[in-house]
């Protein structure tokens, strides 16, 4: 656990809420990084923010950093650290480029594949794609989902052609590109990454359809396990290109990547997340317990990245 007087990190604003779909699960991250920052003697405050006055409530607070727990589009796709750069107020997480790479799935996508690491296959749809030519070189089971959105929001399951125009539609209302990838039947694992330290990986498996919104934070059927069960050369391989695929698109000091499992048990990289959650319900707050690290540990870890900050980055 570090040694760091809580006092050097002065007033903290813990941002939360904001406007994305994922605003509820934001503040439930928030009222949990509150809650272990306080008990650390860390002076943190809550700020909601609001798209209109993001700006003054920054600048009216006298924060001296801030810990982003605002999770998908405002909070986790650049924005809000641009601002925070342009206010010289220090933050948690990654950058303008790590974040905006981050949460688009598609860049990253080909990003990795640029450097050979293996990715989930799939390509960009739009209202002229062949349905039937996407279903061929796929096939079924099918996910398709907007490539800017977290959380699952947005995302389908299609097992039937005649499915596949209306998970267009629902993808097609949320942020960004709409994603066709083909469905991996090897399992749902996650790695979460601290600094450049790769953590335990965590196998996941709903009771649900797959993964989505409801088996992430509402549900109580998921089952995450940990150790994961797979060899060792296969988790070790999961955490190298982990750490590695975190690199490439500029991410630093905490989040999660997230692998399927293809039908040989081959890994491959399915997104990233640079600000997970922080809920009961949580990977990143599971993987640090297996190692011995509770929450308050955990997110005096992740503050402290922003003590060696001179500047935003």
């Amino acid at each position: 656990m570090t040694t760091i007087d809580p006092k050097q990190y002065g007033r903290v604003a813990v941002l939360m809420g904001g406007w994305s779909a994922e605003r509820e699960v934001s503040l439930n991250s928030g009222k949990a990084v509150i809650s272990a920052l306080q008990a650390a003697q860390v002076d943190a405050v809550p700020v909601d923010i609001q798209r209109e006055s993001v700006l003054k409530q920054l600048s009216a607070g006298e924060f001296d950093r801030c810990f982003i727990v605002v999770h998908g589009t405002g909070g986790e796709d650049g924005s809000l650290q641009a601002v925070l750069e342009l206010l010289g107020l220090p933050y948690t997480g990654s950058g303008v480029l790590g974040s905006a790479l981050g949460m688009d799935k598609w860049r990253c996508k080909l990003v990795w594949q640029a450097l050979g690491l293996p990715t989930v296959p799939g390509e960009i749809l739009n209202q002229e794609s062949d349905f039937d030519a996407v279903l061929r070189r796929y096939g079924l089971p099918l996910f398709v989902k907007p490539s800017q959105e977290g959380s699952s929001v947005g995302i389908s399951k299609v097992k039937h052609i005649e499915e596949l125009p209306a998970a267009y539609a629902l993808a097609a209302n949320c942020h960004g590109s709409v994603m066709a990838e083909a469905a991996m039947v090897g399992g749902d694992y996650t790695v979460a990454v601290l600094g450049d330290r790769a953590l335990p990986a965590i196998r996941i498996i709903p009771a649900s359809e797959f993964y989505d919104y409801s088996a992430k934070y509402t549900r109580n059927d998921t089952q995450y396990l940990c150790p994961c069960g797979l060899p060792e050369e296969i988790v070790s391989e999961m955490q190298s290109l982990a750490l590695r695929a975190f690199a490439s698109i500029g991410a630093q000091s905490w989040g999660r990547v997230d692998f399927l499992l293809d039908a040989d048990g081959k890994p491959c990289v399915a997104e990233i997340n640079t600000v997970p959650g922080m809920t009961t319900h949580s990977l990143v707050p599971m993987a640090a317990k297996a190692v011995g690290m509770n929450m308050k540990e955990l997110v005096l870890h992740i503050l402290e990245h922003t003590l060696s900050m001179e500047e935003p980055v």
